[in-house]
């Protein structure tokens, strides 16, 4: 694992300031946006199409992300409209803005049809309280009374409190297409697991490949399972993805992901982001020769303990790889009477 971490090089160490980009290859700049939360930033990427730009990423509709946003706008873009919004996938701090983008600056959106559907779908869905589905989800993965009850007291998080209304209508992106942006052709890949139907972009003329969360250096995307799909399996969509993304990755790739810095070495990091599974998974298999539910498997899952704002990323990953070892057979498992899910190993 030593000579994978050195075969990962960042060429650009320090990132932009808020409201500043940098150039990071002929007409393709970077800038970031504030996130209220651990990882506290997103990374945007502005493409000169020449009469106007094309904006990689947005951040959240956030009082935050719209003041950096107009400083850009009164800045470095001040020179040319944004005329196109390209949207990796449907995560809120990636499509937040978009919807101001389309009515405040008549901007056209891009997107795959599973993502815009999403982020439909899930701005429309505004909860004051918990469902009756998500309980059950919680219990299912045996979160504690105490903790249930917490969440209870507490209102849920929508999407729409940090999504910009996204007007009817959106230009369609799938895997294959191939768009032009800053002077080059790029080639759309999609990729599945972290998020249905991720567009990833791979520039035909030059090495850079637009990543989003598909590849992101230093961190694992999260692979969760939530309410909307109780018994997904994530993890097999994105190993599967991983090892589909493997043929076209070289190692002059210069990859801007959706956090992090751009780096050099995408062979090396998608053996590190399938490894980092694998071991994951053969580390929770061993760990359920004693039964356990999802929430007490974080140990085996992480390698560290679990406190705080992490508790919920936290179980929706634990329950995708119990599920998975679930759903390969290599586990077995039991609802307890109070709604828990029980994991067993399977006996080789």
């Amino acid at each position: 694992m030593d000579d994978l971490v050195r075969s990962i090089r960042y060429p650009v160490e320090t990132p932009p300031e808020a409201g500043q980009v940098i150039e990071v290859a002929d007409g393709v700049f970077w800038a970031r946006m504030p996130l209220p939360m651990a990882l506290d930033h997103v990374n945007i990427y502005i493409l000169d199409d020449g009469d106007g730009w094309t904006v990689i990423d947005t951040g959240l509709d956030w009082p935050k992300c719209r003041a950096a946003w107009q400083v850009l706008l009164d800045g470095p873009l001040s020179a040319k409209p944004v005329r196109r919004v390209l949207i990796t996938h449907h995560h809120p701090d990636h499509i937040g803005m978009a919807g101001w983008f389309q009515s405040e600056l008549n901007a056209e959106m891009l997107i795959t049809r599973t993502a815009w559907l999403f982020a439909r779908m899930l701005l429309l869905d505004v909860q004051t309280e918990a469902s009756s589905a998500s309980v059950d989800f919680w219990k299912a993965a045996g979160m504690p009374g105490d903790k249930i009850q917490e969440r209870l007291a507490e209102r849920p998080f929508n999407f729409a409190d940090v999504l910009a209304p996204l007007p009817l209508g959106f230009t369609r992106i799938a895997d294959g297409d191939l768009l032009q942006m800053a002077g080059r052709n790029w080639r759309v890949r999609t990729g599945h697991g972290h998020a249905p139907e991720h567009a990833t972009m791979w520039s035909e003329d030059d090495n850079l490949v637009l990543a989003g969360d598909q590849f992101i250096p230093s961190i694992s995307p999260n692979l969760g399972v939530y309410p909307t799909e109780p018994e997904a399996d994530p993890v097999t969509e994105w190993l599967e993805s991983c090892s589909r993304f493997q043929p076209f990755a070289q190692e002059d790739h210069f990859v801007l992901p959706g956090h992090k810095l751009p780096f050099f070495g995408l062979p090396t990091r998608l053996d590190q982001m399938i490894e980092n599974h694998v071991s994951a998974l053969d580390r929770l298999e061993a760990a359920l020769a004693t039964p356990a539910t999802a929430v007490e498997c974080f140990m085996p899952v992480f390698k560290r303990e679990i406190r705080g704002t992490q508790y919920g990323l936290a179980m929706a990953e634990a329950v995708a790889h119990c599920l998975h070892l679930w759903h390969t057979g290599r586990a077995t498992r039991h609802r307890r009477e109070d709604g828990a899910w029980v994991y067993e190993a399977v006996t080789k």
